[in-house]
């Protein structure tokens, strides 16, 4: 990971916000800092940052408003980090349904903060040795579906294009690049989030189920994502490399 890696750090609560900015700087992190999703909006509109640090209790529009309206537009494939001001599952999981790529519970340990960060930043650019995507190809074709890897975005049916969140392509990603393999949550938690991230199973079951939203796959008779019982999930379609024209 280069030490110049841009983030942008949004929190209501200007001590948060400076203690947290300070020491990413401290350790070869260039750091913006934004009070609200307004600020948050101006500061994306002079430079694209390579992560956000987004809380989720702020007034206006909160950090679940704001992640899903980034997952919505041009900035969908930031990865998000979201603070959460409990350890409680409900905020976890509607942070992950959002699109969030990972979360931290306040009151936390910048160290922690800055781990969890290096760890998403990792896995942004790189999988696991063990199940490496291929870069091959930049067009890969699965039943009425294609993904464009240059992109980062599937192409529908009739052409329409499909927005996805970080996390949503890269387990997107896994699947096309291992089908008919069988992979365990614990195997997809760490090719999608990194080895030794500390979440818990229903994180990729949500996560699988926003990417069948996606493909509009049936979980009761699915024509591409199918659950295993105890097991995991198998992506049961096959796979093509389209060419280019």
């Amino acid at each position: 990971m280069r030490d110049t890696e841009h983030i942008l750090v949004v929190d209501d609560d200007r001590g948060i916000r400076e203690l947290v900015g300070a020491y990413l700087e401290k350790q070869g992190l260039h750091c913006t800092l934004a009070a609200n999703g307004r600020e948050m909006w101006a500061a994306l509109s002079r430079a694209t940052p390579d992560l956000i640090v987004l809380d989720i209790m702020m007034p206006g529009d909160d950090g679940l408003v704001l992640c899903r309206e980034l997952r919505a537009g041009k900035y969908r494939a930031i990865p998000v980090v979201m603070l959460t001001a409990r350890d409680d599952e409900t905020d976890r999981v509607v942070g992950l349904e959002m699109g969030a790529d990972d979360y931290i519970a306040k009151p936390f340990a910048v160290r922690e903060l800055l781990a969890r960060i290096r760890a998403v930043l990792r896995r942004t650019h790189m999988l696991p040795p063990n199940l490496q995507v291929t870069d091959a190809a930049a067009m890969l074709g699965f039943g009425d579906w294609r993904l464009d890897t240059a992109a980062r975005h599937l192409v529908g049916p009739d052409d329409v294009v499909v927005t996805m969140s970080g996390a949503e392509y890269r387990l997107l990603r896994v699947f096309l690049d291992h089908p008919q393999r069988v992979l365990s949550r614990d195997q997809l938690i760490s090719l999608t989030h990194g080895a030794g991230v500390d979440l818990f199973d229903r994180s990729i079951d949500i996560l699988v189920s926003r990417l069948r939203t996606r493909l509009g796959d049936d979980a009761r008779d699915p024509r591409y994502i199918k659950t295993l019982r105890n097991e995991g999930y198998v992506f049961s379609s096959t796979v093509t490399i389209i060419e280019p024209k």
